[in-house]
């Protein structure tokens, strides 16, 4: 396993925030699922959508572009049809785009997921690293902390306001209860952005005209193949998938009692 150097903490720069943010293309939430043949992940004849809490992220990352200026970059990993994930973001005004493109990351676990996307960006250097809160189709809420923890750096979850200061940013947390937290944090730093955190805005014509003459770097599996090691998300999907079967199986096998419900 390869760790990435940790930088030194660094105040915002002068020329604004340079910010990347992390989305995922999903099947829409009223699609019907099947299982492919091996029963590994759905097939592909469904719709796909933009995953909802990675717009709220990328909606934040435009208003403190808006705020402060820099630059937004938006990345995806997936078959082709992904592309269309970043082919939206840049039409509601990110600058450019980075796809990971190849079928071998449809169903990679979160671990491999960051580790791929670490390897891609090793020689940006971003101020703030934006993920929606979750995916809409795992719902696992790990791609953006253990991103964080690759590269070194602090984090925070369910941001709900960012403020720019001196020494870096300040940020309210969501917690149980009504409760918030305001931490103070140096940059470069990576967020996990709360649903509902803003409004979401539409593309205008103009954006979607200059969406396509905006840059889409390819990133190939072959260049970040290195840095990725063994799907635990699929070999966990099947384990989990035969000890269901077994205890299913000892359920029915097992007498009910009379003051079962």
């Amino acid at each position: 396993m390869v760790f990435l150097s940790p930088p030194k903490p660094q105040g915002p720069r002068s020329h604004g925030l340079k910010i990347l943010v992390c989305m995922k293309q999903v099947p829409q939430k009223d699609a019907p699922l099947k299982l492919n043949e091996n029963s590994s992940w759905i097939r592909e004849d469904v719709s796909y959508e933009v995953n909802e809490p990675d717009a709220f992220a990328l909606e934040e990352s435009l208003r403190q572009k808006e705020k402060h200026g820099g630059e937004v970059v938006v990345i995806t990993s997936g078959p082709p049809r992904s592309q269309q994930v970043l082919r939206e973001a840049l039409a509601k005004g990110a600058d450019r785009a980075i796809h990971l493109e190849d079928n071998a990351f449809v169903g990679l676990d979160a671990f491999n997921t960051a580790k791929a996307f670490a390897a891609a960006i090793k020689d940006e250097k971003f101020d703030l690293i934006f993920t929606g809160l979750q995916s809409d189709d795992y719902g696992y809420a790990q791609t953006g902390v253990i991103l964080a923890e690759l590269l070194g750096w602090p984090h925070a979850t369910i941001i709900m306001q960012i403020e720019k200061t001196d020494g870096g940013i300040k940020v309210k947390r969501e917690l149980e209860a009504g409760y918030f937290q305001f931490v103070d944090m140096p940059l470069p730093a990576v967020l996990t952005i709360q649903s509902g955190i803003n409004k979401l805005r539409y593309a205008t014509l103009i954006g979607i005209k200059n969406a396509k003459n905006k840059p889409l770097r390819k990133v190939a599996l072959a260049e970040v193949q290195s840095a990725i090691g063994e799907n635990l998300q699929r070999s966990n999907a099947c384990t989990c998938r035969r000890k269901q079967r077994r205890r299913n199986t000892s359920r029915a096998r097992r007498p009910r009692s009379p003051r079962s419900w």
